[in-house]
């Protein structure tokens, strides 16, 4: 039980779960089109993160080893919950542009240091609003190089062993 603890209070470890998990998703969509399985990515990604932080902050909680209020850090998790799940589910409409915006806009809102997590779901957007074939490419490769980067800095945040990201942005 100590082990599963110290996994869930483990900064280091939700990225590359998160995304892991949403790549799975993402590959039973892509035959429903190239955005569909992009907003179904970062809906997923951000959903897994979010729910993440609940149960970190819950664990602290239950262990007695919570630096703040559950009445602030609670709703920072569902402030991320909401918007991702509603772009997970509608990532086929027309409607995910708009929870694409709520949640990059949590994301930066919540510290600009998220602003690389957000990058993604503004490229979903600009997807999205491209109106040529060859542009829309060209803002998905754009937007694959920045998830690929940011699964890269996942890992090594994972593998650092650092419980927190100052304690890792020390270490690198």
């Amino acid at each position: 039980m100590e082990g599963l603890a110290a996994f869930i209070v483990g900064a280091g470890h939700w990225l590359p779960v998160a995304m892991s998990i949403a790549a799975v998703y993402a590959f039973f969509v892509f035959k429903h089109g190239r955005l569909a399985a992009m907003n179904l990515f970062v809906g997923v990604t951000m959903m897994v993160m979010g729910t993440g932080h609940v149960l970190a902050v819950t664990t602290k909680m239950m262990q007695g080893t919570l630096g703040g209020s559950a009445l602030l850090l609670y709703p920072i998790g569902i402030a991320i919950l909401v918007p991702a799940t509603l772009l997970a589910i509608h990532h086929r409409s027309l409607r995910a542009a708009t929870y694409n915006w709520w949640m990059a806009v949590v994301l930066i809102v919540l510290g600009l240091i998220n602003i690389p997590l957000a990058i993604p779901a503004f490229l979903n957007i600009a997807v999205s609003k491209a109106g040529r074939p060859r542009t829309q490419a060209i803002l998905a490769g754009a937007w694959a190089l920045v998830v690929l980067r940011l699964l890269a800095g996942g890992m090594l945040f994972m593998l650092s062993g650092a419980r927190t990201f100052e304690e890792f942005t020390q270490t690198s």
